[in-house]
């Protein structure tokens, strides 16, 4: 019935799991190491932290200059300091969750170059800087919670009046900014005047017709950082330490809600999201490699693997995500399917986990980015992602 078996390989990986009862060393360093031939999703999260091991170590020095490259990147110096530029990005269930002190962790210490997120990835981080989100049930009665002015997330149970506060606080924000908006464009239309009167042209790039007429949804962002101030919050670290945040879809939530209810108020707010679709994909263009770390799938999936398709795809890929491909979804699409757009690179090894990213993530976490983190600061000093922003 059996046919014989053809001789593995003396080298090949054998399957085996962590020995904790002749283990000397029960950690969850030990544990996490043990589970790349563990197999399963376990050998998959195992693979993950290789590859984000494997992408915060490139240098473009790993890579020969040949003829063709640009001469100023032929100096071996120069080559040492250039890094990959790794984009972070993220479902808003992340930030509803405890994993928001994890994304806070990499963006207070800079571990990350650009985060791409959702609008409730962005909301709840404020939220919580004025109540708690707090633990409740899946089977909770959605009835009875309704009654009681609760919102249930899952398992987490999030009162009304969270929401109230924060829509309390971003509302005059709102009202402020669109003042801001309102004089300059009141200085610019009287620059536009002079300019035509003098006869000046549009040649110059601080020309009055050449300078942005409204924000863009990552410097309304990078605002609530500022004005955030909270140690706590992610955006505010983010702000800091001058990473951009993405939100193509910020008006899909309570910050949409706002901007809403504004317009009624007082017409005429507008959030550019052209010149942010050019800044995230000029950020991956402008790259020597880049590699991206994508938890859940969605828009911060696809807008991320989409900057990185300019490039002709990222270098190096982690997906973590319970999606499936058998119903076509791009949020269950498997890292080959990216390949195929050219969203991944071909000769990449790019690695997904099939598993809840509040198990999995903390746990890669914890054997990368936590690992070094004094040294990783260190050795990325004089690091830069693009030759040009050494200048």
């Amino acid at each position: 019935v059996l046919g014989e078996s053809e001789s593995m390989p003396d080298d090949h990986p054998i399957c085996r799991g962590h020995d904790f009862q002749n283990s000397e060393n029960n950690t969850v360093d030990s544990i996490v190491a043990s589970m790349l031939n563990m197999g399963f999703q376990a050998t998959n999260l195992g693979r993950a932290v290789e590859e984000i091991r494997r992408m915060r170590k490139w240098r473009l020095s790993d890579v020969p200059w040949k003829e063709g490259d640009d001469d100023a990147l032929k100096d071996p110096e120069i080559r040492k300091n250039v890094r990959a530029r790794i984009f972070l990005a993220y479902t808003s269930n992340q930030i509803s969750c405890g994993q928001r002190e994890v994304v806070k962790f990499l963006t207070q210490n800079k571990m990350v170059d650009v985060i791409v997120t959702t609008a409730g990835g962005i909301e709840e981080d404020i939220i919580k800087c004025f109540e708690h989100t707090y633990m409740g049930d899946f089977k909770l009665s959605g009835k009875a919670l309704r009654k009681k002015g609760i919102n249930r997330i899952g398992n987490l149970l999030v009162p009304n009046k969270n929401y109230c506060k924060f829509e309390d606080w971003v509302a005059p924000l709102i009202s402020r900014m669109h003042d801001e908006q309102d004089a300059r464009w009141a200085d610019q239309a009287r620059e536009l005047v002079a300019a035509a009167e003098s006869g000046s042209t549009d040649d110059d790039e601080d020309a009055p017709s050449k300078r942005p007429f409204a924000i863009t949804p990552s410097e309304f962002i990078a605002r609530l950082g500022k004005e955030i101030d909270h140690d706590e919050s992610v955006l505010h670290w983010a702000y800091k330490n001058d990473i951009p945040v993405f939100c193509p879809a910020l008006t899909d939530g309570s910050i949409g809600d706002m901007i809403y209810f504004h317009s009624y108020k007082r017409p005429g707010f507008v959030l550019d999201v052209a010149r942010d679709i050019r800044r995230i994909n000029d950020l991956a263009v402008r790259s020597h490699a880049t590699g991206q770390i994508i938890i859940g799938g969605g828009l911060a999936k696809h807008h991320t693997c989409n900057a990185n398709l300019m490039r002709n795809g990222a270098n190096f890929s982690v997906y973590v995500n319970t999606g499936h491909e058998f119903d076509g979804s791009d949020g269950g699409a498997s890292p080959d399917e990216a390949i195929s757009w050219g969203k991944i690179r071909i000769d990449a090894e790019p690695v997904k986990v099939c598993a809840d990213a509040t198990i999995a993530f903390p746990l890669i976490v914890s054997q990368t980015f936590a690992k070094d983190m004094e040294e990783w600061k260190e050795r990325t000093q004089d690091c830069v992602c693009w030759l040009e922003d050494a200048s």
